[in-house]
């Protein structure tokens, strides 16, 4: 049947989505880690003439940044890490199709319970009855007006989770920024030295140029992953909002046309879903 192609393609896809994300954190981990490795590498020479002593080229970067910028980083870095926590719970297949939901309530339609029905979609939270909840209650006046009404429901659904997820796209804009200005305020502080008259302190200069190019590289290992996030959340988004806009079209269609059908004989016939203040109600003939 389509339902039960719907819902097995919905299962399919939540698990499907796991392989991707997990690809993605390598990929977010390698682009974070590499770099930490290949300064190791490269350190590794420079201090074997030495005593061994030299500072780690990470904790060399993390201090360069300073105290200001460190701080904005870090708090743009926990930003990401929330906006992702969150859309991440947001946008799971249960939270969009929870399972068994189809089933049984398409079994609860084909015995013309109507008002059950309406109950059982008000009192999920998901994706899915929300549509149908604001479908079910237009139903009385035609299967048209119930699908604009579900579909205005999931626009408003699809517009709260893309609002969120325009945040990662801030930060991944914010992360360049805040290093370009990291790197201005760098180079001014080389170019005082310079400037300064007599020959120029070499420790100070290099602590600029330092905290120029530090700054810069944060601000673009912030950056990256909100870019990747938020490609991958825009898609996430779309596909779920498709999913239930397909399955709440169906369940709509078919409990529309079983209120219009005649009650099998011998049993009462349930007039079509009407709307009494809170929701449609099966009333007995």
């Amino acid at each position: 049947m389509v339902m039960s192609a719907i819902r097995d393609l919905s299962m399919m896809r939540s698990s499907r989505w796991l392989r991707p994300l997990l690809a993605l954190s390598l990929a977010i981990a390698a682009v974070v880690l590499l770099p930490g490795l290949l300064f190791a590498q490269d350190a590794a020479p420079a201090e074997a003439p030495s005593s061994g002593d030299g500072p780690n080229k990470m904790v060399f970067i993390i201090a360069s940044v300073g105290w200001v910028f460190g701080l904005v980083l870090l708090g743009c870095s926990v930003w990401l890490v929330a906006i992702v926590v969150l859309l991440f719970l947001d946008l799971k297949m249960t939270a969009a199709i929870p399972p068994g939901f189809v089933d049984e309530f398409t079994d609860i339609v084909n015995k013309r319970k109507f008002k059950e029905a309406y109950d059982m979609a008000k009192g999920d939270p998901s994706f899915l009855g929300r549509v149908l909840t604001s479908g079910m209650a237009r139903l009385q006046y035609g299967l048209e007006d119930a699908r604009e009404a579900a579909h205005q429901t999931l626009e408003s659904i699809k517009a709260d989770k893309d609002a969120k997820n325009n945040y990662t796209a801030v930060i991944a804009s914010l992360g360049p920024m805040l290093g370009l200005v990291g790197t201005v305020f760098g180079m001014i502080g080389a170019f005082m030295e310079l400037g300064s008259g007599g020959t120029p302190n070499p420790s100070r200069l290099a602590n600029n140029v330092a905290h120029a190019l530090s700054v810069t590289l944060i601000g673009i290992a912030i950056s990256v992953p909100a870019i990747a996030f938020n490609a991958f959340f825009r898609n996430r988004i779309n596909k779920l909002t498709m999913d239930v806009g397909h399955i709440a079209d169906d369940l709509l269609t078919q409990m529309y046309h079983n209120s219009k059908k005649p009650a099998p004989p011998g049993t009462a016939a349930p007039a079509g879903p009407t709307v009494t203040g809170t929701g449609p109600v099966a009333t007995g003939s």
